[in-house]
């Protein structure tokens, strides 16, 4: 095959911008509803030592030593703690998750896992 342009010679196509944004689908005047918060609450019992609780917040929940440490002295002397404020179905999620925990393997006494329930956070 035989061709009589010039490689060398070519134009490239001219490279085209637009500096409008484009339009927005939606109404601006819209707000984004958001899914109503929900804690996730430990209760204090005698039959889980402080090392099970802060373990359990750190695999379960992954917060760090410190925050767990806190958390755990909370539930200890206010018999109960916030330890997630999450959409519904996280929370319930993570409530099972605390149920299936199993018992302390530290204490003999623990035949259970630790008490939580869900319940509606307040609306900011």
């Amino acid at each position: 095959m035989s061709d009589s342009h010039d490689e060398s010679t070519a134009v490239a196509e001219p490279v085209v911008t637009t500096r409008t944004e484009p339009k927005s689908k939606t109404d601006p005047n819209t707000k984004t509803r958001r899914q109503p918060p929900y804690n996730v609450i430990i209760m204090n019992d005698d039959d889980h030592s402080f090392e099970y609780v802060i373990e359990m917040l750190g695999k379960l929940f992954g917060h760090g030593v410190t925050t767990a440490e806190v958390m755990a002295w909370t539930i200890h002397t206010q018999g109960r703690a916030i330890v997630l404020t999450t959409h519904k179905e996280l929370a319930e999620l993570k409530r099972d998750q605390v149920l299936a925990f199993g018992p302390d393997p530290r204490l003999p006494r623990s035949n259970r896992s630790l008490d939580c329930y869900i319940e509606p956070a307040p609306m900011d």
